[in-house]
């Protein structure tokens, strides 16, 4: 809380610099300081909101890397800055396919109640790995699972029951995941008994596969606009959705509509 009443404070200094006060000085390195020292401003701020986040969601016993957190949010401020979710829900569903498929690696986050809805396995695509996936393509037949940013869509009943499409956004990783069929279902290889039996989860042709006890309840809740984040280390992977000052934008346009809020009560 201290961190988001310091963030309310820092931003409400920076929205009352006006520009008459930047005209008084006709020193440009001075401009140019000021100028530095608001982006750092509004980094920080970012960070610390962030920071406070993950810690009142309690990310880190749920097992979830503060860094990946990290990416998927500023993916997450991203999209909704260029209108690509659904406005009236705040989930995150963030994969760490850098985890063994032994370890559940799959969380759905409430970023405005701040928990956690579900914490699962989930299966990565066989041609990426056995236990591990450490391979990722775009390419149809590749059979491997694909980094970066989704928006889901509509369900569809499949060969694995109720299944929900994605729409893969960063060009050269994801964009085929329609054209490749890569979508969320449930399987009867993501369970613990699988795990205890064969040491990993069985593997899917690229979709995030999910224990089909909870699909029906999962799919049924991110769908319709929310974001789906799959991370795992990677020297190729890029994407324009972890620009941290372009997310900064969002954040900042949230946190002033909140003070604004608490400031007319």
């Amino acid at each position: 809380m201290k961190k988001i009443i310091s963030a309310f404070s820092l931003l409400s200094i920076m929205s009352f610099v006006s520009p008459a006060n930047s005209a008084v000085t006709s020193d440009t390195a001075e401009s140019i300081t000021i100028s530095d020292s608001s982006a750092a401003t509004g980094k920080e701020s970012f960070e610390d909101f962030l920071e406070d986040l993950y810690d009142e969601a309690d990310l880190n016993k749920a097992g979830l890397s503060f860094d990946v957190f990290r990416r998927a949010a500023t993916g997450f401020y991203n999209l909704k800055e260029q209108r690509k979710l659904n406005g009236s829900k705040s989930l995150l569903t963030v994969i760490d396919f850098g985890k063994p498929s032994s370890q559940k690696r799959l969380w759905i986050v409430d970023l405005d109640k701040k928990k956690v809805l579900y914490h699962s396995l989930v299966a990565h695509g066989s041609g990426s790995g056995n236990e591990r996936a450490v391979k990722f393509s775009n390419t149809v037949n590749s059979h491997m699972s694909s980094l970066g940013f989704y928006v889901t869509e509509n369900t569809y009943i499949g060969k694995h029951g109720l299944s929900l499409k994605l729409n893969g956004l960063d060009r050269g990783f994801n964009t085929n995941a329609k054209q490749r069929a890569v979508v969320v279902h449930g399987a009867d290889y993501v369970s613990e008994s699988f795990v205890r039996q064969h040491g990993r989860l069985g593997r899917s042709h690229g979709c995030p596969a999910l224990p089909k006890e909870i699909t029906s309840q999962v799919v049924q809740l991110i769908k319709g606009g929310t974001l789906l984040y799959i991370d795992a280390p990677s020297a190729n992977y890029s994407s324009a959705y972890l620009n941290t000052d372009s997310a900064i934008k969002r954040f900042e346009t949230e946190i002033m509509a909140k003070q604004s809020k608490l400031l007319s009560k």
